[in-house]
């Protein structure tokens, strides 16, 4: 799933001399900004609830329409096998891929504040289009549009977030975001179960509900501070200071304060941050960070469930209001896995929820596939406890991922990069999400048409690939400061020969116990 952010705020020379207290100012900033979850979240829940409704289908896809009248109450695993059908998903984010290139530069250059209205400005057009929307090709300029407002909202809204989070609580801050998220998925599928009922223009207000998120977002993001790191950087020093002093509730913020300038001062000396990547201290956190983990995070297959829930289950036989329920019980799971992450992540560590997490979604995908392989064909019905068990396993393949490659997946790689390169790898791991959801999108229901119960087999060993990957490669960052990450590397029994440059002795220091959530 697409959520997270990167922790931006430099290194924490003085951390211990760091003062905050709670402010309601501080609150309601978290608050609006972290509404730009809920677009995204709203989105991954209410598209794929849309393509199963048959007013839809009547209006745009009628082919596809009259292929599942055929066999409504049977199993057929190409009933949504349409290019186009899956294109009206997946344009969306390769609109939010190539808007990202855009978003980091007037991030950089404007602050996070002016991406975060750019952002909610065009995912209102995007849900207007959408609702009005009379031929597909309104529908993709319309998709386009939300992808471009995601893909400023994913760059801006997590940075936003973890700047102004007070240090010790940057892990908690920072998953609201994909809290947020979750909830927008949840109450998409909620819509989408009452707007069904709705003939024949339920799922234009389903669509045109997207809107009212993006209003509201607009609305607060008027009155949000920039960040004081942003104001820095564009050299603003007295207003920083002022806000900084805002949202920490004391004026005493001066070692903090101090740390903003010269991590600012610090990342403006580095020309080339790409080809800074490309150097073999950097080769962790560009294989791990800015590669691996966003590109495996969707091969999971889980937002394919989740774009895709109601189409799944009226595939394998659910009638629609019944797909549409139980998929808004499965996105339930995201909120109750988002809260554990939440509170527990920092406690149990990195490694042991990316393990733990991947067992049990391996055991979901081999359970799915062996159900669907004695039980599932051409003209057959589902029997009421194949189905109950089928909707309880992807129940807890949701649940297992929500706590782990869904927050973790931007967590971990904002946790990796040095200063010097945060930048640009925050914009690599952004492009590789969006560029991997949307192959995913696009091919899933193809694939699943041709491979059948093989392409849950296809993600169970594409899983098992990428538990391997974290169990081998990524050290457990848990509590470690961000400035002292590289020595990760250098003790690392894989990466501690790769790392060290040549003519550079060993470093033997291992990094410090650290009480700070990084």
């Amino acid at each position: 799933m697409a959520g997270g952010g990167f922790t931006d705020a430099g290194p924490l020379k003085r951390a211990h001399l760091y003062e905050y207290k709670f402010t309601w100012y501080f609150f309601n900033a978290c608050i609006v900004a972290a509404l730009g979850g809920s677009l995204f979240g709203y989105d991954l829940g209410v598209s794929g609830g849309v393509t199963s409704m048959d007013d839809f289908l009547k209006e745009f896809f009628p082919k596809v329409y009259r292929r599942k009248q055929l066999h409504i109450k049977e199993t057929d695993y190409c009933k949504y096998d349409d290019q186009i059908l899956t294109l009206f998903t997946s344009s969306l984010y390769f609109a939010g891929l190539l808007s990202t290139f855009f978003a980091s530069h007037l991030t950089r250059k404007r602050g996070r504040r002016a991406s975060i209205l750019v952002g909610s400005v065009s995912f209102f057009l995007g849900g207007l289009i959408n609702a009005v929307a009379i031929n597909i090709p309104m529908l993709i300029i319309g998709r386009i549009f939300l992808g471009i407002g995601i893909g400023f909202g994913n760059q801006a809204v997590p940075l936003y977030l973890s700047e102004i989070a007070p240090a010790k609580i940057r892990g908690q801050v920072n998953q609201l975001f994909q809290l947020t998220t979750c909830l927008g998925i949840l109450i998409a599928n909620f819509i989408n179960y009452g707007t069904e009922q709705i003939h024949p223009w339920g799922w234009r207000l389903s669509l045109g509900l997207a809107m009212l998120p993006a209003s509201v977002m607009f609305i607060g993001g008027l009155f949000l501070p920039e960040t004081p790191n942003s104001l820095v950087e564009q050299e603003k020093l007295e207003e920083a200071r002022r806000v900084l002093e805002k949202i920490r509730g004391t004026t005493n913020v001066e070692a903090e304060f101090s740390d903003l300038v010269d991590a600012s001062n610090a990342a403006r000396a580095v020309k080339h941050p790409f080809r800074n990547l490309l150097r073999r201290k950097n080769r962790p956190q560009l294989i791990i960070g800015a590669l691996g983990i966003p590109a495996f995070q969707q091969l999971t297959g889980n937002n394919s469930i989740l774009f895709y829930a109601p189409v799944i289950l009226q595939s394998l036989g659910f009638g629609s209001a019944a797909s549409l329920y139980s998929s808004a019980f499965t996105s339930g799971a995201l909120v109750i896995a988002a809260l554990i992450s939440m509170f527990l992540v920092d406690k149990f560590g990195r490694r042991k929820f990316f393990l733990e997490a991947g067992c049990e979604m391996f055991f979901c995908m081999i359970a799915v596939a062996i159900t669907l392989k004695l039980n599932f064909g051409q003209d057959k019905e589902l029997s009421r406890g194949v189905s109950v068990f089928l909707v309880f396993a992807i129940w807890l393949f949701v649940l297992a991922y929500g706590r782990s490659w869904g927050p973790l997946g931007w967590l971990v790689p904002s946790e990796l990069f040095p200063l010097e390169t945060r930048s640009a790898g925050q914009s690599i791991v952004v492009c590789v999400n969006m560029f991997f959801t949307a192959v995913i999108a696009q091919c899933f229901l193809a694939a699943m048409c041709h491979l059948q119960y093989g392409i849950f087999i296809l993600f169970a060993a594409l899983i098992f690939l990428m538990t391997c990957f974290i169990y081998f490669l990524l050290p457990e960052t848990k509590q470690v400061p961000i400035e002292e990450v590289y020595l990760l590397w250098e003790n690392h029994p894989f990466w501690k020969t790769i790392v060290r440059e040549e003519g550079e002795p060993p470093i033997k220091e291992k990094p410090a116990d650290a009480k700070l959530d990084v």
